[in-house]
């Protein structure tokens, strides 16, 4: 399935339009007459998917919901739907990081462009979020020598360095060393160091 569109507008025809036009291109779709409505339903976080939210709706409004969204850590993209486009509404809803802002009357084309692209950078983010953590637990397997022996070579100091400063020889470094580039499964320098840079292990200011 491409993604569940979550659909939260108080205009029970304009839904029912909208719900048939996705289904067509074969979303799921889930309708909400208010943002309340979404807020009390699943959290909906699980599938890929967008919401596609009205900006004035009764109640909490659409960049209210967006707020509370955001509070929650919802990784949804939204894409805001209005009839009043307004140019501050509009600016503050993407500085906050809605995916897009159409005007009603939308055509398809449009619309489902603008989905496809939210689901296309959600789809990215869980890839970048799994790799994330797929670092954290090699980082996790490291023994405590192993770990410091990591920290010392993110930082590019060489084997004879990294046994001075941890008191035992070269040759156990080495071996330390390539315990660490297999658990972490890497092949290079380089990949170690964009790992640690990733995961905000590396000071900046540090040398």
């Amino acid at each position: 399935m491409p993604g569940l569109v979550h659909v939260v507008d108080d205009d029970a025809s304009f839904r029912t339009a909208i719900e048939r036009r996705l289904k067509l291109a074969g979303y799921d779709v889930a309708t909400y007459a208010s943002a309340q409505d979404l807020l009390d339903g699943p959290p909906c976080n699980d599938q890929p998917g967008c919401i596609l939210l009205d900006v004035q709706i009764p109640g909490l409004s659409g960049p209210e919901l967006q707020s509370h969204l955001i509070a929650s850590g919802s990784t949804l993209p939204i894409i805001f739907l209005t009839g009043h486009a307004d140019t501050a509404t509009t600016v503050r809803a993407i500085k906050a990081g809605a995916e897009d802002f159409l005007t009603k009357p939308v055509s398809s084309e449009v619309l489902l462009d603008a989905i496809e692209r939210a689901l296309a950078r959600q789809h990215a983010a869980r890839g970048q979020r799994g790799r994330l953590e797929a670092f954290r637990t090699n980082i996790a397997s490291l023994t405590q020598r192993e770990r410091q022996v990591f920290d010392f070579i993110v930082r590019g100091k060489i084997n004879k360095q990294i046994g001075h400063e941890l008191g035992t020889t070269e040759r156990t470094i080495k071996a330390h060393r390539h315990q660490v580039m297999d658990k972490m499964q890497v092949d290079s320098l380089a990949e170690l160091v964009s790992i640690a840079e990733r995961l905000g292990m590396l000071d900046p200011n540090s040398d």
